[in-house]
């Protein structure tokens, strides 16, 4: 079994590898100092479990998790972090962590742990799930196959009718990186965001055609639109990339055998058929455009149970980097915008004597009337009824 140990305490890193190797001699040990670092890695060797930080300069623990988990579905992630806030170990779980450690940690609760997941590897190695196995081995075979035939090359006596049936109406995507000596880790980031972006929102894959070039097809759920799925693509890629890209989304295509001429076509065109130009210079505007959109939901929906995991998955971003760059854009967090929006349509619904406050309570998102009195309390230093009495005295 081979153990990754992502840190940027040296001190951390050096006694996780000193623990597991003194009680388990036949367990490898590697480990990363930054995300990037450990990208690296999981793009050389095999990794089957993965202790990984969540707080680190660049990057941090949880994009990390976020990006890899798309190609690497078969990565045990154990979560160890300082910090024991709930929305932490929910967001780790929920992006498919294994377990959530909390530091300062002693010995025994590390050899506990990877006890426990040299016995889980050791079954699966020895009873591998044949269905588990058979669908990653074919999603393997079908990105392998679609890559030569869009090459051009011989793809054997392949039935292309099993990937076309999945999608009779969809997008093709290119993605042009900037050459640079970190091509391949790059490439290896952009392939894993995209899979994992393109899983959330339809169905499809990208596969690396010619070293910094990487192009896909996508399926898309009903209501997405190419625009959306682009503009969300983009919120994507300016996490991990600080280097220009260019990306191109096509208009809905129904003539799957087409492909091949269509992807020659966007490559040798360059730029007049990709000519958005993204990465540090212009990411800004997207990452705007991207919070406007949640807001805009936000207005039309405030009176919902709108939670941060909701609203996130709204513009398909993490729940933690979404968090971020809503308080960039805005100046405050999201839950404070959220309630000044729906005390600010409370008041203009006080002025209606026909609505009863527990009524106007439930209207702006409160099922609970206490809890909306003391937010109100609060916001305006004063009860709703408080207010009401107030306004009317005004009028009169």
């Amino acid at each position: 079994m081979h153990v990754l140990i992502v840190d940027d305490e040296r001190t951390i890193r050096e006694g996780l590898k000193r623990t597991i190797n003194g009680a388990f001699g036949d367990v490898r040990v590697s480990t990363a100092a930054s995300a990037a670092e450990a990208l690296g890695i999981l793009l050389r060797d095999r990794v089957h479990v993965v202790f990984l930080d969540i707080m680190m300069p660049g990057m941090n623990g949880l994009e990390l998790l976020a990006q890899a988990r798309g190609t690497h579905k078969g990565i045990k992630w154990i979560v160890v972090s300082a910090h024991s806030e709930f929305a932490y170990a929910q967001e780790a779980l929920r992006l498919g962590a294994k377990d959530y450690i909390l530091k300062p940690f002693g010995k025994e609760q590390i050899v506990k742990t990877v006890a426990a997941l040299l016995e889980e590897w050791t079954q699966e190695e020895t009873h591998p799930s044949g269905r588990g196995l058979l669908e990653q081995n074919l999603n393997y075979l079908r990105e392998a196959v679609f890559r030569r035939w869009i090459q051009g090359l011989d793809i054997g006596r392949f039935d292309l009718r099993s990937i076309q049936a999945e999608h009779h109406r969809f997008h093709l995507l290119a993605v042009k990186l900037e050459s640079n000596p970190e091509l391949s880790l790059r490439n290896f980031i952009v392939e894993n965001v995209m899979t994992e972006y393109i899983g959330q929102c339809g169905n499809g894959f990208i596969v690396n055609l010619d070293g910094d070039f990487l192009v896909g097809v996508v399926t898309l759920k009903d209501e997405a639109g190419a625009e959306w799925f682009r503009l969300g693509a983009i919120a994507h890629l300016d996490r991990c990339l600080k280097v220009p890209y260019q990306l191109y989304v096509s208009d809905l295509q129904t003539d799957f055998y087409a492909i091949p001429s269509e992807i020659r076509k966007i490559y040798t065109s360059g730029e007049e058929r990709m000519p958005e130009t993204e990465g540090e210079g212009s990411s800004a505007d997207h990452k705007n455009d991207v919070i406007d959109i949640a807001i805009q939901y936000m207005k039309s929906s405030f009176q919902d149970n709108l939670s941060l995991e909701i609203l996130s998955s709204v513009v398909y971003l993490n729940p933690v980097y979404f968090s971020k760059l809503f308080k960039q854009k805005t100046g405050t967090g999201y839950k404070e915008y959220l309630t000044k929006l729906r005390l600010e349509r409370a008041a203009e619904m006080l002025a209606d004597p026909a609505l009863s406050v527990t009524r106007i309570a439930e209207l702006v998102g409160y099922p609970d009337v206490r809890n909306f009195t003391q937010v109100f309390r609060k916001h305006y230093n004063c009860t709703p009824g408080q207010f009401r009495a107030e306004k009317s005295h005004v009028k009169a």
